[in-house]
């Protein structure tokens, strides 16, 4: 029996049929457009621009804003100040996690109870963490000079001292988010296999060597994740400055961002405030790739 062939333009019309697919992406579609793709082109050529707040009209200066964020000292000072943040935290957090999920790997009732409590605080925003932390460290009535006092230790001005007030901001940004790292890094070393754990101590492995060999390894791409996740999240330092410090004292903990806020909100120089935008972003993307590059993995390592 000869099959005819389908009449001209049928496929082309079978292509083009509706999927009501589209229906249910299309509000995500506009509000991605509306409320991040268009800020963003925006910001963009505001950042070309003497954009200022009241103003009819907004000179166009190409690179200017970019020219002069390199004679910037405050610019380079916040973006010192983050920089150190973001390692600091980063390294803490992963650090810590790591120990912790190392520790906890065994369930038990007091292993949860532990993982919940320092899960806890991840939860909690980061203005609230700040607030909390700056009423247990202020020196008149804060919980924690008043028990260094009982012990003889004196009262360190810890958000007020220039050499106090950054490592401050870290200790309290570690205990923020180390929590997550923890529990990330706990649900990859409990998802390596255990007779891996089984070769290694037939072959003579001990802790440490087991440690080294097989957990590590097992657990790059978790670790690869939390790290660049801190590291993104320090980089876009605001909350706890702004609450803690308000970037005080004399700039020793003012973020790019709260810079940023500085002279877009405070100064209304949205020009130059989109300039600082563009260049964290360049920023944040580049220290992402950097760590892509150097924790990167494949299935042949």
């Amino acid at each position: 029996m000869t099959t005819l062939p389908a009449p001209p333009g049928t496929r082309a019309r079978r292509g083009r049929r509706w999927n009501p697919a589209y229906a249910f992406v299309a509000p995500s579609v506009v509000l991605i457009a509306v409320f991040i793709l268009e800020p963003i082109v925006q910001s963009a050529w505001m950042s070309l621009h003497d954009w200022s707040v009241g103003e009819a009209s907004h000179k166009m200066r190409g690179l200017g804003n970019y020219s002069d964020l390199l004679h910037d000292s405050r610019f380079w000072n916040a973006l010192k100040v983050t920089l150190l943040f973001t390692a600091g935290t980063a390294v803490g957090q992963v650090a810590l996690g790591l120990a912790l999920a190392e520790a906890l790997r065994r369930t038990t009732w007091f292993t949860s109870l532990l993982r919940t409590a320092f899960f806890f605080p991840f939860i909690a925003s980061m203005a609230v963490v700040g607030i909390v932390w700056r009423f247990l460290l202020d020196p008149q009535v804060g919980l924690v000079d008043a028990w260094l006092g009982h012990v003889g230790l004196g009262h360190p001005q810890w958000l007020q001292s220039t050499s106090l007030a950054l490592p401050t901001l870290v200790v309290v940004g570690i205990w923020k988010g180390f929590g997550f790292t923890m529990i990330v890094l706990l649900a990859a070393i409990q998802a390596i296999p255990e007779h891996l754990y089984e070769a290694a101590r037939l072959d003579g492995a001990g802790r440490a060597a087991q440690f080294r060999h097989v957990t590590l390894p097992g657990m790059r791409q978790a670790t690869l994740f939390v790290t660049v996740i801190a590291t993104i999240t320090g980089l876009q330092l605001f909350d706890l400055s702004y609450v803690m410090t308000g970037g005080g004292p004399v700039f020793h903990t003012e973020s790019v961002v709260q810079y940023l806020y500085q002279r877009g909100f405070v100064d209304f120089s949205l020009g130059y405030a989109s300039a600082v935008a563009w260049v964290l972003t360049l920023v944040i993307f580049a220290v992402a790739l950097l760590q892509l590059r150097i924790l990167r993995y494949s299935d042949v390592d």
